[in-house]
């Protein structure tokens, strides 16, 4: 008996059309940083047709991962986050085109980093790194949408899309706002929620479902962007 395996996306079709599905296929999405919030994105949008990734992390996976992170398990831990997520990937779909870059974005990298993509998902953590990614994007006229903070909550998640300008209730967000003003950016399509953090001490405190409800939300903002063909 011939078992013929590939990706079945007869249900997607049925939903969006067999044109939406095309446009969606043939985006480039580049995902830089593939823990929590980018790690369950990329593979809502693997899922949902899409298939051509560029991924770039420079982590491993840690221990500290298991509780929230799609692709930290035990079997997983001390392996480059970009090559989990990978295999991950073609494991959903093996005609998905994957470039895993094991290194760090920086003001200085970028160039070499970002190259001949529709658009570009930014879930870095480091407000330093992100604000690098945003002016790059911003300055070259690629498309991005960045994830702001999915720490410190454990109530029900109630992300969206919305302006960075018009963000409350998030540190991360804060941070970000302050540093595009001074760089006369005055937009940025961001996915936030409006749930106030806890107060922890020390290290940001995480849940499993915060960083995946973020993830879907960014990919349901990237799929119907792709379709509308409003990535340009």
């Amino acid at each position: 008996l011939l078992i013929l395996l590939y990706m079945d996306n007869s249900r997607t079709e049925i939903l969006i059309g067999k044109e939406n599905l095309e446009k969606v296929k043939n985006a480039h999405v580049t995902i830089v940083g593939c823990g929590g919030v980018g790690g369950y994105c990329a593979v809502f949008l693997a899922r949902a047709g899409v298939e051509k990734f560029t991924l770039i992390d420079f982590d491993k996976v840690s221990p500290s991962n298991l509780n929230r992170q799609v692709i930290a398990y035990e079997s997983t831990i001390g392996r480059a986050k970009v090559e989990v997520l990978k295999d991950m990937l073609l494991a959903i779909n093996s005609e998905v085109k994957v470039n895993g870059i094991d290194a760090r974005a920086t003001e200085d990298n970028l160039p070499s980093l970002i190259k001949d993509t529709d658009i570009v998902i930014d879930a870095i953590d480091s407000v330093k790194d992100k604000i690098a990614l945003i002016l790059y994007c911003k300055k070259h006229n690629i498309y991005i949408i960045s994830a702001m903070g999915a720490g410190n909550r454990y109530d029900t998640p109630n992300f969206y899309l919305t302006d960075i300008y018009k963000t409350h209730d998030d540190g991360l967000a804060k941070a970000i706002r302050k540093k595009l003003r001074e760089n006369n950016v005055n937009s940025l399509d961001v996915v936030t929620c409006n749930s106030k953090p806890q107060k922890v001490d020390g290290v940001i405190g995480s849940i499993s479902y915060y960083p995946a409800s973020s993830g879907a939300t960014i990919a349901s903002v990237v799929i119907n962007k792709i379709i509308k063909e409003e990535i340009c």
